[in-house]
């Protein structure tokens, strides 16, 4: 049975060994879906400290658009640690700069379909940017409102979201429940 696992949260909250810690309790043979390039210094050293946290075990794809395509011939019932949608979505918006949303919806369109055909468990890493200073650029906004609408989406398709503070992950769907029993 497919599953999706979101955890979202702020930049250095802990989300991404939150997810890996997740996903090493589920298998021993974690299929890594990075989305970052290596653009600048900064971010090559990110990358060098994620792979280098990695189990020998897992196999790693990098796949800065298109992250579904790989999946397709996956076996049923892997573990796929998607790190992160917050990186792909950048990557979508600043390739379809003119009009990113349609290229937005057809991505998750086909990662979601992929997920559930395939049987696997996807778990998804992606920023929580909507909590904090309103960017003051149009193409931050954009970015910041369409990454939110893409959180939503894919959170709505999960079994299990948890928001990482300070490295704590907080279960939501549980908090979901009682507001739902309460607002009821």
């Amino acid at each position: 049975m497919s599953a999706i696992i979101l955890f979202t949260g702020g930049a250095r909250s802990g989300k991404s060994r939150c997810a890996e810690r997740y996903a090493a309790q589920l298998s021993e043979q974690v299929v890594y879906l990075a989305t970052a390039t290596a653009g600048d210094d900064e971010m090559r050293d990110r990358i060098t400290r994620h792979r280098a946290r990695r189990p020998l075990t897992w196999r790693t794809i990098e796949a800065s658009l298109n992250v579904a395509a790989p999946l397709a011939d996956l076996p049923a019932g892997t573990v796929v640690l998607l790190d992160c949608l917050s990186l792909l979505l950048s990557n979508l918006l600043l390739a379809y700069e003119s009009d990113p949303e349609p290229a937005i919806n057809r991505e998750l369109d086909h990662l979601l379909a992929i997920v559930s055909q395939r049987d696997l468990t996807l778990i998804v890493v992606t920023n929580e940017v909507g909590m904090g200073i309103v960017p003051a650029y149009p193409l931050g906004r954009q970015y910041r409102d369409l990454l939110g609408l893409a959180n939503q989406r894919v959170a709505a398709a999960a079994t299990a979201v948890y928001l990482v503070v300070c490295g704590i992950p907080v279960e939501l769907r549980a908090l979901e429940a009682a507001w739902n029993r309460v607002a009821q």
